[in-house]
């Protein structure tokens, strides 16, 4: 019976956490927007240069996309002009072990000499 639940296969995309998380933080730039947010709050001219050859179109949907998932928190300052901030919220704070060990993946495995 144990062995049975261990092995449990997921008939439905829906009930399987991993689609779940890609679903919140996949893709090719929201990792990286999670990662250049761990260091503190951005405006999005920042986030956008800190992030060479991605449209600003693309990132004005992938950050709003982050702000409905509740992993990022935009904050709209009254001012003139208006200024406007990203940071994680406390739910994509908890995110921060998981995109440091896919930085050191990276770092250990990709970017180290043969």
């Amino acid at each position: 019976m144990e062995k049975q639940q261990k092995a449990k296969r997921y008939h439905d995309a829906t009930q399987c956490p991993m689609t779940a998380t890609i679903d919140v933080i996949g893709g090719k730039w929201k990792p990286i927007i999670i990662f250049i947010l761990m260091d503190g709050p951005l405006r999005f001219g920042e986030i956008h240069r800190t992030i060479p050859g991605m449209a600003l179109k693309v990132l004005s949907r992938q950050l709003k996309e982050l702000e409905e998932d509740d992993i990022l928190i935009r904050t709209a300052y009254p001012e003139v002009p208006p200024r406007v901030e990203y940071s994680l919220s406390p739910k994509g704070e908890t995110l921060r072990p998981a995109i440091q060990l896919l930085s050191a993946w990276g770092t250990e495995h990709l970017l180290q000499p043969a």
